[in-house]
């Protein structure tokens, strides 16, 4: 009997050592090499203070800075997920029905005029940092008009930061939020 354990038990070890240490060793060396930025996680730091990272969306509630997608979860980026609700829950429907009404109060527009989807519903994961170039241009008046700039420059400014789509064909155009009000603070901080 301890002829045929031995082999398992020694087997099991191997692929344990090499799939538990030196396979995560190998590939954390290979990215610390390659990419340390995104190894990292992405941290923006101003001031020599880590402020969020450009991968996950952060909550900005203020008339002057610019608004990203709403969190399911809140923007913890410890639970990420998804409400989980269906196109048919009506409490969903109420939920996003009251975000654009949100929407058009804050950036004072009319009942009628469309919403852009991206700031009215959550990702899937609860913690996108993007939102759509219409969602951006919907809010440079507030914006321009909260921290005393003509929109002309909010707008140059929506513009600069544009991400491309991912290699050029998957997805569209978009806008990282967090990197768009350190911009806008930057502009207010020179003026």
């Amino acid at each position: 009997m301890v002829k045929e354990v031995k082999p398992a038990v020694l087997l099991f070890l191997a692929f344990s050592l090499l799939t538990g240490l030196v396979y995560p060793l190998l590939i954390t060396g290979v990215v610390q090499t390659m990419m340390p930025e995104r190894a990292h996680g992405s941290l923006i730091v101003v001031d020599g203070q880590v402020i969020g990272s450009e991968l996950i969306g952060q909550n900005f509630s203020g008339p002057g800075y610019f608004h990203g997608r709403p969190s399911a979860v809140s923007y913890a980026a410890n639970g990420s997920g998804a409400s989980n609700l269906g196109p048919t829950s009506s409490r969903l429907m109420d939920e996003v029905r009251r975000r654009v009404e949100q929407v058009q109060m804050e950036n004072n527009l009319s009942q009628n005029m469309p919403v852009p989807a991206d700031l009215v519903e959550a990702s899937a994961s609860g913690l996108d940092p993007h939102i759509s170039m219409d969602g951006a241009m919907l809010q440079v008046p507030r914006i321009a008009k909260a921290r005393g700039l003509p929109e002309s420059e909010v707008k140059l400014l929506v513009y600069q930061t544009i991400e491309p789509a991912q290699f050029g064909i998957l997805g569209q155009e978009r806008v990282n939020v967090l990197k768009l009000n350190l911009a806008l603070d930057d502009l207010t901080r020179l003026r």
